[in-house]
């Protein structure tokens, strides 16, 4: 999809806008994208689902928003994690790449939630085999909230198609 893509998609009675962006290499560009799409927006709820450093931003504006977060594999202490990659390097997903400048380290700190306010709130996916990321540290961070520990997987979690019905049936109640 490209960053502005928005579609319609279905779900038994429910009718969902899903905006998926390509996110900024900047985390305060990237946000400040996300929150103007959802304050024009005229959604009745609002559900942030994100993967890996999408995961942090699902904290930030599920907190935000008050609204439900789902987040896989999530970078929780995303400055802590990234701090060490500052400069030239390629995306996760692709060989493309951009330069990460020491000011984004800043702009992830102020992006921190320190603790989310409602576990209820929350579904966490975490991949015991995930390669980037310690699932220990996420299962600790959303204690409390609703989550699949899952043996093995890794930091992309090629079977999530495996879990969808488990993400839309917490979306749905």
């Amino acid at each position: 999809m490209t960053k502005d893509a928005v579609r319609a998609i279905s779900s038994k009675d429910n009718l969902y806008e899903w905006y998926c962006p390509q996110l900024l290499a900047s985390p305060k560009e990237s946000m400040e994208m996300v929150i103007k799409h959802i304050e024009k927006s005229h959604a009745e709820r609002i559900v942030i689902i994100g993967s890996s450093l999408g995961g942090f931003y699902t904290n930030y504006l599920a907190e935000k928003y008050q609204c439900k977060g789902v987040a896989l594999n999530p970078a929780v202490y995303a400055a802590r994690e990234l701090e060490p990659h500052v400069g030239m390097m390629t995306a996760y997903d692709s060989e493309e790449p951009f330069d990460f400048k020491a000011e984004y380290i800043d702009q992830l700190r102020a992006l921190q939630v320190e603790a989310i306010s409602d576990p209820r709130r929350y579904f966490l996916i975490a991949a015991k085999g995930d390669e980037l990321l310690d699932w220990k540290e996420m299962v600790a961070f959303y204690s409390g909230a609703k989550q699949l520990v899952l043996e093995g997987s890794d930091h992309g979690i090629t079977d999530y198609a495996n879990h969808l019905l488990a993400v839309i049936d917490f979306i749905e109640r």
